[in-house]
């Protein structure tokens, strides 16, 4: 009998890119409340616990994903980040102060959770959830 590797728990580092450095990072510190781990010339990297949030300049994607191409943010989303919180109507308030719209929510879903889900400039969508 084969047995499968056992993965680690949680990525070690998600990179999103970019078309404006500047806004990405001045969203990420103002919602989030995050110090940046590490700035360069077309990255800034946030930690999330333990999970490294890498934003990357748009140009510089092609050397991490070719063959590959970066999709544009008008071209849809492709992917939901959750964040586990506590109370999902509190963190909605902190992020109404802070000057971020959400998607939707708070709502509670028929499979047991409580969620609300808003967009970065990059087009990322974050979800918050907390179980009922």
């Amino acid at each position: 009998m084969t047995t499968t590797p056992h993965w680690t728990s949680t990525p070690s580092a998600i990179t999103l890119f970019t078309e404006d450095l500047e806004e990405a990072k001045a969203f990420y510190q103002r919602v989030f409340d995050l110090p940046t781990v590490f700035e360069g010339r077309t990255s800034a990297v946030f930690r999330f616990r333990d999970t490294l949030i890498n934003i990357l300049a748009i140009a510089q994607a092609d050397e991490l994903i070719r063959p590959a191409h970066a999709a544009r943010p008008q071209d849809g989303v492709r992917a939901v980040y959750t964040l586990q919180v506590e109370d999902v109507d509190a963190r909605c308030a902190e992020l109404a102060a802070r000057g971020v719209t959400l998607l939707n929510g708070p709502m509670d879903r028929p499979w047991g959770i409580r969620t609300a889900s808003f967009q970065d400039p990059m087009g990322t969508i974050w979800e918050l959830s907390a179980e009922l």
